[in-house]
């Protein structure tokens, strides 16, 4: 139990004492090498860390609430430390059905936040993608961010998709998106058209390898080995032909 007038400060401190306490650093420098980058890292693997997030949340919402708990994922997600971030997407994952539009802002703003792929990714695919498939309308920002200058906005909009794509939706707004990204000159950048184009290939393949086949002459060739990564190998040889 909580004491009542605990702050939201105070309950960061306690969270950020167990993540340096509780990791391994043997497996921090594992992590570090997925990295150009050095990186703060506590050492956590993500089912471990899942684990912990899931019993705070229910602690945390049980006592203080939900804007409580969103209180505290903003804090988390301000410093530099990998497990921080992720943390304070694991408590926000799984209820995003109960955010709106502001919790939809608050998340977009945390893209300015963003140093790295995996805390991009995390933020982008759990929260932000759950948004867009629950409130359909939400799909607009992503061309916004698309012709942004900063790399995390434009993979944010290819990642933002992709549980769209798997349930098959968007398939007009993703021709259109990975028409505008197509050629980005950042790896990170498409990197993420292909796992988009991926993931809608593997969910609807009569409809997007006729768009592959389109774009193949002027799609870089990391997009297109990773677009067609779920194929056939006909398939894949005729995109790739």
């Amino acid at each position: 139990m909580l004491p009542r007038k605990t702050t939201p400060a105070v309950i960061v401190k306690e969270i950020r004492l167990m993540l340096k306490s509780g990791g391994s650093a043997e497996h921090a420098r594992g992590v570090q090498r997925f990295f150009k980058e050095q990186i703060g890292s506590r050492g956590w693997r993500t089912a471990d860390l899942r684990r912990a997030a899931v019993r705070w949340r229910r602690r945390i919402r049980m006592e203080f609430g939900l804007s409580f708990l969103l209180r505290i994922a903003d804090q988390l997600f301000s410093r530099r430390v990998l497990e921080e971030k992720i943390f304070a997407v694991l408590l926000l994952e799984k209820i995003t059905g109960e955010f709106g539009d502001p919790e939809f802002c608050r998340f977009e703003s945390w893209l300015n936040r963003i140093r790295r792929w995996a805390d991009h990714d995390a933020l982008v695919h759990y929260l932000i993608a759950a948004m867009i498939v629950a409130r359909p309308a939400r799909v607009e920002a992503v061309f916004r961010w698309a012709r942004s200058g900063n790399r995390w906005h434009r993979r944010a909009a290819c990642v933002a998709l992709i549980q769209a794509a798997r349930q098959k939706m968007f398939f007009s707004e993703i021709k259109r998106l990975s028409g505008l990204l197509l050629t980005d000159e950042d790896d990170m950048v498409r990197k993420g058209v292909g796992w988009l184009l991926r993931e809608t290939a593997k969910a609807d393949s009569k409809r997007t390898l006729p768009y592959l086949i389109h774009i193949r002459n002027r799609a870089p060739g990391l997009v297109l080995r990773t677009a067609c990564g779920t194929l056939t190998a006909k398939a894949r040889a005729h995109v790739l032909s």
